[in-house]
């Protein structure tokens, strides 16, 4: 009698962990999508829950759609540039350009 009851309650948690490991698998391409920051996040989040009346056919293409987009750098806001003095900037333009003139002259 004991075992009946054990064989129950294992077939009644590993379909619980097959249902929640299904749902997790499908809703994979939403959470990369948000954390790729993708310009199409709720699209996905709608084709993924739309996959299930597909019983997944769609999910690769979704998988697809999300992972193709790249995470793109948060750049630090640009600082203000400092006013360069006059001279500083003639005495940077003469170094570069002797510096061309040994490149040109190398390379030939």
């Amino acid at each position: 009698m004991f075992l009946d009851y054990l064989a129950l309650v294992l077939l009644l948690l590993s379909l619980t962990v097959v249902f929640y490991t299904f749902i997790y698998i499908h809703d994979l391409p939403h959470k990369i999508a948000k954390e790729r920051e993708h310009p199409h996040e709720e699209a996905i989040h709608v084709a993924c829950w739309l996959s299930l009346f597909t019983l997944h056919a769609i999910w690769p293409l979704v998988f697809t759609w999300a992972v193709s987009h790249k995470k793109q750098p948060h750049l630090p806001p640009a600082s203000t540039p400092q006013p360069i003095p006059n001279g500083d900037l003639t005495h940077r333009l003469a170094v570069l350009e002797e510096r061309l003139g040994k490149l040109e002259g190398s390379g030939k």
